[in-house]
């Protein structure tokens, strides 16, 4: 049978009003043509829809189970027209992507380029928390898509596999420990470090697994990247714990040498999470889907 969206929102606003004049006010319209649309709509589908009484009208059971189906038709709709604006570029989209300092810098830059060229509608916020943080604000809605490390419990959250990243111990070329296969981080607490700033999250990590082995880091020097790190490993400022793909650049370009950590925390298994498919906008699907393809 043949109905229209107009049909929906009527019914749908007859069964909020409880009236066929008010919810013809609501559009507006005649009533006689708000009742006339009304009479064919019930017409073709061979239904009757309300209940016509002195103080009102009333859905029917047919009409409930019809309403229930047209609210349905009515968000997709709004949510189809919703994203035609926001590809014609008439309304800016705002994603949240929480992730551990490990993911923020070194993996996400590097694929989330393409995303962002095949939707400039959209304004993506990187932020950045421990792990186990990520759960949480994901959890609590602050977030709609967070990256953590997938050896922790994450009930009540999504998680799709994303990547395998390691963290290893950087040390100058000419270091004693840089003809070592692997070490413990036990290891190198006897010697000085170089640091990212202590509110960083991997900062935070490290410096409380150096505390439960009782042994603080000896920090000589704190640097606000990676890079910047390698660059005062290879002048041999100290030592220092960096994911695996930061240490094989710097490996390319500096007198640095990267040493394999035995403990399990240095592998992280990473996993992207959210509260619910049916909860994450159209464009937040699309960054699920990207990223769970990377």
């Amino acid at each position: 049978m043949h109905f229209d969206l107009q049909d929906l929102r009527l019914l749908a606003a007859i069964a909020a009003t409880g009236s066929l004049s008010k919810a013809a006010a609501s559009f507006p319209v005649a009533v006689s043509a708000a009742s006339t649309r009304l009479r064919l709509f019930e017409e073709r589908s061979g239904l009757i829809l309300f209940t016509r009484r002195a103080d009102g009208m009333q859905l029917t059971p047919s009409g409930r189970l019809v309403l229930e189906s047209a609210r349905g038709v009515l968000g997709e709709a709004q949510k189809l027209q919703d994203t035609l604006k926001e590809l014609a570029g008439q309304r800016r989209i705002n994603l949240h992507l929480a992730a551990s300092t490990v993911t923020n810098s070194t993996l996400l830059p590097a694929v989330l380029g393409p995303f962002l060229a095949d939707y400039p509608e959209v304004d993506l916020l990187l932020v950045e928390h421990k792990s186990v943080d990520v759960l949480r604000v994901v959890l609590a809605g602050e977030c709609e898509i967070g990256v953590f490390d997938g050896n922790l419990v994450n009930d009540g959250l999504v998680s799709l596999p994303f990547r395998t990243e390691r963290l290893v111990l950087l040390v100058p070329a000419d270091h004693e420990l840089a003809g070592r296969e692997h070490v413990r981080l036990v290891d190198a607490l006897d010697h000085a470090f170089v640091c990212l700033p202590a509110e960083r999250a991997m900062q935070r990590f490290v410096e409380e697994l150096a505390m439960n082995l009782a042994m603080p880091l000896k920090i000589r020097v704190r640097a606000p990247s990676f890079e910047a790190i390698a660059q005062l490993v290879a002048q041999r400022a100290g030592l220092a714990i960096v994911p695996e793909i930061a240490a094989v650049r710097a490996e390319q370009e500096l007198a640095v040498r990267r040493v394999a950590l035995e403990e399990r925390w240095a592998t992280l298994e990473l996993r992207i999470c959210f509260r619910s498919w049916e909860a994450l906008s159209s464009h937040a699907r699309q960054l699920v889907t990207f990223l769970s393809g990377q």
